[in-house]
Order: C-alpha cells, then sequence, then structure tokens
C-alpha cells in the first residue's frame, strides 16, 4: 500500500507527533521532583483544601496514537543532506516546527536567518514526500 503524502499532511502528522509525544506518560522517578519529598505539599488556603482549582488531567495517547507518532518520527530519518551536521540541523528545524517552536527560536539553536530556516524545512519536508 503507496501513501501519496503532500508536505502539508505530512507536516500535520509531524505535529500531531509531538503533541502525542508530548502527552505520554513520565515514567517514575523523571522530571524535577523524582527524588524530592514524599509528603504532599502543605495546603496553605482551605479553597485549595476542597478543589478550588479544576483537578489536573493527562490524557494518555491510544494505540493508533502511539503507532502514528512512531510512524512520523521514523520519516525524520529520510532527511539527508550533504553534510551529517547539515542533515542533523535540518531534522532539528522540522521537529522543532511540528513542536510549535517559533521560527526566531529555531533560527537561534540553528544558527541561521529566518529564510533559510523556512527554506530548509520545506526542502526536508519535500525531500520526505519523495523518498515516500
Amino acid at each position: 500500500m503507496t501513501l501519496a503524502l503532500t508536505p502539508r499532511e505530512i507536516e500535520d502528522r509531524l505535529e500531531e507527533a509531538a503533541l502525542t509525544l508530548k502527552r505520554m506518560p513520565n515514567p517514575p522517578a523523571s522530571g524535577s521532583r523524582g527524588f524530592g519529598r514524599s509528603r504532599p505539599d502543605y495546603v496553605h488556603e482551605a479553597k485549595h483544601a476542597y478543589g478550588y482549582e479544576p483537578a489536573r488531567m493527562r490524557v494518555i495517547p491510544n494505540a493508533p496514537e502511539f503507532q502514528r507518532m512512531e510512524e512520523a518520527l521514523d520519516w525524520l530519518a529520510l532527511i539527508g543532506s550533504e553534510s551529517e551536521q547539515q542533515a542533523a540541523d535540518n531534522r532539528r528545524i522540522v521537529w522543532m516546527r511540528a513542536e510549535g517552536h517559533r521560527w526566531q527560536t529555531i533560527c537561534r539553536h540553528v544558527g541561521c536567518v529566518r529564510s533559510t530556516a523556512w527554506r530548509r524545512w520545506t526542502a526536508s519536508l519535500l525531500t520526505i514526500v519523495k523518498r515516500f
């Protein structure tokens, strides 16, 4: 089965993969409070003790979303260039854009101007389409 995806569809799938990866549950002892206190935080006000603020809930991705995420992450390996450093930068541009970073932040991380970053991002999406 051959999928004929457009660059826009690939961009959407990469954005979905970034969102799915963000929604994945963190393993135990990961994060800033991994080895922190074992007691809960002290309640300073009564309104906090009785649920004044809504409870935060994390929606865990289901199996098809996880499978699409893995497939989209494999697409990043299709991005190549003359040098390995430039290929890594192109992958970083595509992934940071999928995560929703601004062009200014991407340019600062990669070390190029906005128009160059945009051209490399577009060329990388077209490379994925061609090698598909």
